[in-house]
């Protein structure tokens, strides 16, 4: 068959041949005879075990009274004659051959529920082992690329930045902070009406009815800003997101959404005007971009990293550290040197509690930004730092440059000192050691380890939301 076209399916072929026999009532062994042929070989061609050559097809066409296109072009099969094809397929599969289950014969009592069955339990085989393949490791492997994607392009993405500048262009948007009025304006531009409901799904922070054309968030009070909600769910219809494949496919389209509400918010028209002139006045300062674009802490340093380089020629970190020690999320082209696994992934790793990211959360002044130096084995880095809630308890955020770089910022001046060496085991990973010589033998902790480290990533094509909560809350909510 790779002597006509390697894209054939040789089951398929076979299918087709055994359909023109059995139609023009010939047997096997008469077709076999035909064509000077046993009727073994033959029966191999028809079991899709074997490719036949060009000559070989010829000649069974001329047998079968038919022409080389009758036999090459696909014929609309029959409810049987497709589940007998797809369970031929799936039994030359690694399902089947992982199993130990070897190929069998489809024999014409064979009743077609009992291969249409097969075919289910095949394909929920297959479902449970695509889902226990997305562990954690995947989720590491996947963090990994896109920060090298995103520390390739200094964290910037001109696309992003287009759609963001043809959104606002759209809406007319004056320029500077976007309003909650802008945020309904995009919403509006799109198609959608915005509704607050008491009953949004819990795994959710807003559902898009796409068929009715309406988003919904939910009304009971909290401290998320409402246009991010608005916007993040917004931004997944302005890129065209489909659903995703993979974990890999979806952290990518989340970053992609996080990226562009962040634009939307935070204009790149605007801002790096903004940046530019706190960086000649050495004052640059998250808190102020936080203040003047009345966005949360994290959204400001996200937007300052995209920004930074491209712009301003400072490279950077950020940080983003679970309160009980854990690196939730990172970034960084200025050659910080943060804890990794085997992998190179950062996520999942315990920060070193002399870094500022942790440090900031035992500071008594919650009101005003933290600043640290901190000595590495890489050199010297200075971070500026906040502590927000969420609903997964604390989380610090820092954002920091290489000592060099401090000269641009406010808070250069600080006097808090650190010294991490989180590269040498010695430094927090492991107990003082007349600590641990008291203690090791005669305490057993009982580990509360988050939920995102203890379970391999959620089903569905949205890890960690509830389909079944979701389609029910559409359902009763469409408009009648």
């Amino acid at each position: 068959m790779t002597e006509l076209d390697e894209e054939i399916d040789a089951l398929a072929l076979g299918r087709r041949i055994r359909g023109l026999r059995t139609a023009r009532g010939m047997t096997l062994d008469d077709l076999a005879a035909a064509i000077g042929r046993a009727p073994s070989q033959l029966s191999m061609i028809e079991t899709g075990k074997r490719e036949p050559k060009l000559t070989l097809l010829q000649a069974i066409a001329r047998a079968l009274g038919a022409s080389l296109d009758d036999v090459l072009e696909a014929q609309p099969l029959d409810e049987r004659g497709e589940a007998e094809l797809a369970l031929e397929r799936a039994m030359k599969g690694q399902t089947f051959q992982a199993l130990g289950i070897a190929p069998f014969r489809i024999g014409k009592t064979v009743p077609t529920e009992a291969l249409q069955a097969m075919l289910a339990l095949h394909r929920e085989i297959d479902r449970l082992r695509d889902e226990r393949a997305a562990t954690p490791e995947e989720a590491r492997r996947a963090n990994v690329e896109l920060r090298r994607l995103m520390r390739s392009k200094d964290n910037y993405f001109e696309d992003l930045e287009a759609q963001a500048r043809g959104i606002l262009d759209a809406i007319d948007h004056p320029g500077g902070p976007l309003t909650q009025r802008g945020a309904s304006d995009i919403a509006a531009h799109l198609g959608f009406s915005i509704h607050y409901v008491p009953d949004l799904p819990q795994t959710t922070r807003s559902v898009a009815d796409l068929r009715n054309g309406r988003l919904y968030l939910s009304s009971r009070l909290t401290r998320s800003d409402p246009r991010t909600a608005v916007l993040q769910s917004l931004s997944s219809q302005i890129l065209g997101h489909a659903e995703p494949t993979s974990y890999a496919d979806f952290l990518r389209q989340r970053v992609e959404t996080n990226y562009l509400a962040g634009a939307l918010l935070m204009p790149e028209a605007h801002v790096v005007p903004v940046l530019q002139d706190a960086k000649k006045d050495r004052a640059i300062s998250i808190e102020d971009l936080r203040d003047t674009y009345a966005v949360s802490y994290e959204t400001a340093a996200h937007r300052f990293t995209n920004l930074a380089t491209r712009h301003l020629g400072l490279r950077v970190h950020f940080l983003k550290v679970h309160e009980s020690g854990t690196i939730t999320k990172a970034y960084e082209n200025d050659d910080v040197n943060f804890p990794t696994d085997r992998l190179g992934s950062i996520e999942g790793q315990m920060c070193c509690r002399k870094w500022t990211s942790r440090v900031v959360f035992d500071t008594p002044d919650k009101f005003n930004p933290y600043y640290q130096y901190t000595d590495t084995g890489n050199g010297t880095y200075w971070c500026t730092a906040r502590v927000e809630a969420s609903s997964e308890g604390a989380h610090s955020v820092s954002v920091g440059v290489r000592f060099d770089d401090t000269k641009w910022f406010l808070g250069r001046d600080t006097p808090n000192r650190g010294v991490s060496k989180h590269a040498d085991e010695v430094c927090c990973r492991r107990a003082p050691a007349e600590l641990e010589d008291a203690w090791r033998a005669a305490s057993w902790p009982n580990v509360r380890t988050p939920r995102t480290l203890l379970a391999t990533l959620p089903t569905g094509a949205f890890p960690g939301v509830d389909a079944t909560d979701v389609y029910e809350f559409l359902q009763a909510h469409a408009p009648a």
